[in-house]
């Protein structure tokens, strides 16, 4: 009996535990989301553009043009489009941007929808 009060309590603990978090999570969220979203924003812009560049203009692997990102865009991931010449800068679950390569133009960014 006194087992079953334990891991109740326990369990009622840790609830309120997820619960704040998830409440200081929010919050922080409200406050500096918006800087976030722009900073992820400019990131994968920059990120697209020469990547794209990288692989489509100066010929290199996507992989070895990952080495090229700037310091503070760690978490910027990569993919391409081989067959639409296009390379894809994501942030997961914040922001995302694709560059084209375009003959005579270079590689031109998708225009921006917000």
């Amino acid at each position: 009996m006194a087992t079953a009060k334990k891991r109740s309590s326990k369990l009622r603990l840790w609830l309120w535990l997820a619960i704040l978090i998830a409440g200081v999570g929010a919050i922080a969220w409200a406050v500096w989301g918006d800087g976030i979203r722009r900073t992820a924003g400019a990131g994968t812009a920059y990120g697209a553009h020469v990547a794209c560049s990288c692989r489509f203009v100066a010929g290199r692997s996507l992989g070895d043009c990952a080495k090229d990102k700037l310091e503070g865009m760690e978490f910027v991931r990569f993919s391409e489009d081989a067959a639409a010449k296009s390379v894809t800068a994501t942030v997961p679950l914040i922001a995302s941007d694709t560059a084209t390569y375009r003959e005579g133009y270079g590689c031109v960014l998708r225009e921006w929808e917000g």
